[in-house]
């Protein structure tokens, strides 16, 4: 979803919003340890938890493409925010990361990213990559945490 925010005029950010039926602090993991961030999204990864910490992801297991990116902000309640480039360009577009406890779900993982220009035609561009890749992997992390499928396993790595 692409959502317009107050707070930044002549912006837009990407929204989503991703039920899963685990608790709220296994899902949490999965953004903040090297483990919860391989069952989804990298094949191995290094990470610093905290603030101002690193994380970097290996797409292949020889270690050969990576990406480090930086923990903006923490909070061990279910919020971090990650430094990202939009589509591996060099437009900064952080990643705001929320679980929320949810009693009918579980919980509910929560990504806005932003802000991009609305008059760029390359960010908006950009915007359309990011939406279509988060959302994949969003689905992934469902499909991974509730019925044990990874959908990166039909694909080569």
């Amino acid at each position: 979803m692409i959502v317009e925010d107050a707070e930044s005029p002549g912006h837009l950010w990407i929204a989503h919003e991703q039920p899963i039926g685990l608790h709220h602090e296994e899902v949490f993991a999965c953004f903040t340890t090297a483990g919860g961030l391989c069952r989804w999204l990298a094949v191995d990864a290094q990470i610093e938890a905290r603030a101002g910490g690193l994380i970097v992801l290996a797409w292949d297991r020889g270690w050969k493409s990576t990406t480090t990116i930086a923990i903006l902000d923490l909070d061990p309640g279910g919020r971090v925010t990650w430094d990202w480039q939009a589509a591996s360009s060099d437009r900064h577009a952080p990643l705001y990361w929320e679980v929320v406890p949810s009693v009918e779900q579980g919980c509910v993982v929560r990504l806005r990213q932003g802000p991009f220009p609305a008059a760029d035609a390359e960010a908006l561009r950009l915007m359309a990559e990011e939406t279509q890749y988060w959302t994949w992997h969003l689905c992934n992390l469902r499909g991974v945490l509730e019925a044990k499928h990874d959908m990166r396993a039909v694909r080569p790595l």
